[in-house]
């Protein structure tokens, strides 16, 4: 895997999420935004409806507007505060009411330009608005990148449960540019790191091996390890999701560590101190965990999940104050519950998992307690 593959943005350098007549490409750039805009350009036949956060606008906007109005995109821009806790009905609210009130059409772009609750609001946004708009990501952060960009799940919280509201929606294009990694903050690259982990667990024994070997350097943000990393991780979602648009199958295996992180996330309140990411790790060690207690996955491969997210920098135990019945009960209200049951994604080997509802709550509680809830 070269740098110059990856930057290539001509199809033949492309990752193609095949759907049918909603398939797509995922085209990589390295430091070219004016790239990245001519892509769009395509996907937004009219004006623009261009959704950041002042974070990201702050390090990247100049450029990136710049960039459109190069490629004679006409854009408007709607900012978000920047966190999880404003990915809400409100905030789509708000991004509707302005689409509304500046009298965007049909042909209309919505053009999610951050992390993860960008692309989700903003993917939300673009299929509520008069029921469906034209949609492109533009990731900024590596969870975004390697995960939330590609799929199309949109969708907001809800006081309850994380991503209770929302749709399957596809975008038009997913355009990567990983030099805008450069201005991250490392929290936000460790939270993004444990999705990449993920697929090596889920999907592809060989890419948890080059990780084990590599994982500083990618992290580091090297460009060979780091482009091998995100364009993996990318071929690695479209097949899934090729194979199961809609998580009637197959596609359940991406909500690894899920069912568990998105319960801590939920009890912290959605906190700017544990992030998705870092949620996400201790849920892969709790169901790698519940693999050892149902005789389904060997002692030996959880200490290499564990020992590989521990270097990625992401915790392990499940912050001080939290409650086993509360995460249990937080658990019983996420998304995936099927029939009354929580389906739990459960490790056999590296490289490969298994879904099942059948695991007993005792074995759910002595793991959260093992893992430091009380």
């Amino acid at each position: 895997m070269t740098s110059e593959s990856f930057s290539d943005s001509s199809s033949s350098g492309a990752v193609h999420v095949a759907l049918g007549d909603r398939s797509y490409d995922i085209q990589f750039f390295n430091d070219d935004l004016d790239g990245v805009a001519r892509a769009i350009r395509p996907h937004a036949p009219e004006r623009a409806f261009v959704v950041s956060n002042d974070t990201i606008w702050k390090l990247h906007g100049e450029r990136f507007a710049a960039a459109l109005r190069a490629a004679d995109i006409d854009f408007e821009l709607g900012m978000m505060p920047d966190g999880e806790r404003y990915k809400t009905l409100a905030t789509t609210s708000t991004m509707l009411d302005r689409m509304v009130e500046s009298r965007f059409a049909r042909k209309s772009c919505v053009i999610a330009f951050g992390g993860g609750v960008v692309g989700d609001l903003a993917g939300f946004t673009a299929a509520t608005f008069l029921r469906g708009v034209s949609f492109v990501q533009v990731p900024t952060t590596v969870v975004a990148m390697v995960d939330s960009s590609v799929g199309g799940k949109t969708g907001v919280d809800h006081p309850l449960g994380k991503n209770l509201i929302g749709a399957f929606y596809q975008p038009k294009l997913v355009a990567v540019d990983s030099s805008l990694l450069h201005t991250l903050d490392l929290h936000n690259v460790q939270g993004g790191f444990a999705e990449v982990i993920k697929y090596g667990v889920i999907r592809d024994a060989d890419f948890f091996a080059y990780l084990e070997e590599n994982l500083e350097r990618a992290m580091a943000l090297e460009t060979e390890p780091l482009h091998h990393v995100i364009r993996r991780s990318c071929e690695l979602k479209a097949e899934v999701v090729s194979e199961d648009e809609l998580e009637g199958g197959v596609r359940a295996i991406l909500n690894y560590g899920h069912t568990f992180g998105h319960a801590i996330e939920n009890v912290g309140e959605y906190g700017e101190k544990q992030f998705h990411g870092q949620a996400v790790a201790i849920g892969m060690i709790a169901a790698a965990r519940v693999g050892e207690e149902l005789g389904l996955f060997p002692a030996e491969a959880t200490l290499r999940i564990r020992k590989l997210t521990e270097r990625a920098g992401l915790p392990s135990r499940i912050p001080a104050g939290m409650k086993a019945e509360t995460l249990m009960d937080r658990m019983a209200g996420d998304k995936k519950v099927a029939a009354g049951r929580v389906r739990f994604v459960i490790p056999e080997a590296i490289g490969r998992v298994r879904v099942t509802p059948d695991v007993p709550r005792e074995v759910i509680a002595s793991v959260l307690k093992e893992l430091g809830a009380e």
